[in-house]
């Protein structure tokens, strides 16, 4: 599958599952904008070392997906946008009646907010492109729950929600809209965490991802990036071109059980 002459757009890329599914894109010869919040030189070098890698045009835009305006900003400033992947997340857990306003808004904002913004920005410019494809990276916690996570898991049960309306208003156009659905995926924030799981618990490494860390995971294997990478560039194939406004999940059997 090429995508050469695509411009992809991949919001919070600058590293983990967003800058995995950004290189399968310039893989399959997409040209990449990628964004975080950040405005650093590494952004930028990160960029220009992905350009030289795959042979593709690639941007670094920052933009705030806590901003609304900054979300819309990011898609204009990109100048055109075929495929548009909504991945920006962040997390924080606690109870209901003790989680922080603040963190409930911003989770809000960042993981379910955003989508609505970019995808408003982009729809018309993929109808003036005869072609797009938007992709939301939501989450096995979009299609079930845990304790603790409120406003992670409304959040990504909202942007499926967000993900089945855009595809029923361009259903009669070849744009498409699904949603990925991760389970635990090895990033290099959840690789972080192994050595404190491994001391609080007192176990080997693989014991701590197998037990603890993947207990909900029934194939006890993480996910990779490269794997909703390709997921992400088989959505934009033209053998995907029918299937829209549903979920794929990538999740090792979770929401099997």
């Amino acid at each position: 599958m090429s995508l050469k002459g695509k411009t992809a757009v991949i919001t919070g890329s600058n590293s983990g599952i967003g800058l995995g599914i950004a290189h399968e894109l310039a893989r399959a010869g997409a040209d990449i904008v990628l964004n975080s919040f950040t405005d650093a030189d590494e952004d930028h070098q990160l960029a220009a070392d992905m350009a030289t890698e795959h042979g593709v045009t690639v941007r670094y835009i920052q933009a705030d997906m806590s901003k609304g305006d900054q979300c819309r900003a990011l898609i204009e400033k990109a100048g055109s946008c075929d495929i548009l992947v909504n991945n920006a997340g962040i997390q924080h857990v606690a109870p209901i009646d003790e989680f922080p306003v603040a963190k409930w808004d911003a989770i809000i904002a960042i993981n379910l907010s955003s989508a609505f913004h970019t995808t408003a920005a982009a729809l018309p410019m993929m109808r003036k492109a005869g072609w797009g494809r938007v992709v939301n990276i939501s989450s096995a916690h979009g299609l079930t729950a845990s304790p603790f996570k409120s406003a992670y898991i409304a959040a990504k049960h909202g942007v499926i929600g967000l993900t089945k309306t855009t595809a029923l208003e361009t259903a009669e156009q070849p744009i498409t809209a699904n949603a990925i659905c991760p389970g635990y995926v090895l990033t290099p924030l959840v690789e972080a965490q192994i050595p404190d799981t491994m001391e609080k618990y007192g176990m080997g490494r693989d014991e701590v991802i197998k037990k603890v860390m993947l207990e909900r995971q029934p194939s006890r294997e993480f996910a990779t990036v490269e794997q909703l990478g390709g997921t992400t560039v088989f959505l934009c194939s033209d053998a995907a071109a029918q299937i829209t406004g549903t979920t794929i999940s990538v999740d090792g059997g979770w929401t099997a059980l």
